[in-house]
């Protein structure tokens, strides 16, 4: 008897413990085209920072991984968050308000940094945090099974957060961990590391780009910002507008990057050309626009170009050309 009872002991001794979760892209978007990576975690124990690929694409003490939408407009249209895993829901918050916390009136958010979130436990002590969901958009339940891929909510603009984006945090019991490096040290070599804790799908769309990422690029009729970028593109010109203005914004630029813009007419000759300074110092999101008024009697009829470029050390690392036909 008492062997008898020990089988099941040693059975349930012997077993092994649950591996870490397989990621799926946890956001319904194509990166690169409609997501981008904006943040990793940041891996330096100081006062300084260092993403697992020893550059600059995070910031101090971030403890996650942002993907953002491409503007604001893309945000209301409604993009789902999706389960990065198969699990369990076992926390969530919903409620706050969708507003960015550099808007005039924004609540504080100290203590509610998440915004409405959801915890998914994946097992073994593995659990998934999605940030800044749109208030009113969880679709899931404290206790409820959910598969990998699964919609649980939508991107909004809720908690500490300036733009739409999805930040999500994965964790081993009280210990944050980097799904592109999970077992610690810092790999600065392009080939360091495989996957980490994302599915070979994953990990390729989601893969680094150490030269930057345009993340908007138009025409407008007038004057351009940020604020009028993230709202939607900027009414497009006509033959009739009073200016002409193109504009580029890319994220993760480099201090020392010296951005360019040349617009060109449908004959070639440079209209207006941008040279910037360089950096001073590495940007999250940075905005260049260029643009010249009608000539009399309006604009030509033909193709307008924009040609934009990103020198680095004296070599281009990013492009992009678009044109517009009036």
């Amino acid at each position: 008897m008492r062997s008898l009872l020990a089988l099941p002991l040693l059975a349930l001794l012997g077993a092994a413990a649950p591996g870490p979760p397989r990621l799926s892209l946890p956001l319904a978007c194509t990166p690169g085209a409609d997501c981008f990576l904006q943040n990793h975690v940041d891996r330096d124990p100081g006062p300084g920072v260092r993403d697992f690929r020893c550059g600059a694409q995070t910031y101090e003490g971030h403890t996650g991984t942002d993907i953002r939408l491409v503007n604001d407009a893309a945000r209301l249209r409604g993009v789902d968050v999706l389960a990065a895993g198969p699990g369990r829901v076992v926390r969530l918050r919903d409620g706050e308000p969708d507003i960015s916390v550099k808007a005039p009136g924004a609540p504080p958010v100290a203590g509610r940094e998440c915004g409405n979130g959801v915890v998914i436990d994946h097992g073994g002590g593995w659990e998934t945090q999605s940030c800044h969901l749109a208030r009113g958009s969880i679709r899931v339940k404290v206790g409820q099974e959910v598969a990998a891929g699964q919609p649980i909510a939508r991107v909004g603009l809720s908690g500490n957060t300036e733009y739409p984006h999805l930040h999500l945090t994965v964790r081993q019991g009280t210990r944050t961990v980097d799904p592109f490096l999970p077992n610690g040290g810092a790999a600065c070599s392009m080939q360091a590391e495989g996957a980490g804790l994302w599915t070979p799908a994953a990990a390729a769309a989601l893969a680094y780009r150490p030269s930057g990422v345009v993340l908007n690029t138009g025409f407008a009729d007038g004057p351009v910002d940020n604020a009028r970028v993230e709202a939607g593109a900027p009414p497009r010109p006509g033959r009739a507008s009073p200016a002409l203005v193109a504009y580029v914004r890319a994220i993760n630029l480099k201090g020392g990057d010296r951005p360019t813009l040349t617009l060109s007419g449908p004959d070639g000759a440079v209209l207006a050309r941008a040279d910037g300074a360089p950096l001073d110092r590495s940007k999250a999101q940075w905005l260049v626009f260029v643009g010249k008024r009608a000539p009399p009697g309006g604009w030509p009829a033909g193709v307008y170009r924009a040609d934009y470029s990103v020198l680095r050390n004296g070599q281009v690392v990013l492009s992009r050309r678009f044109d517009l036909r009036l």
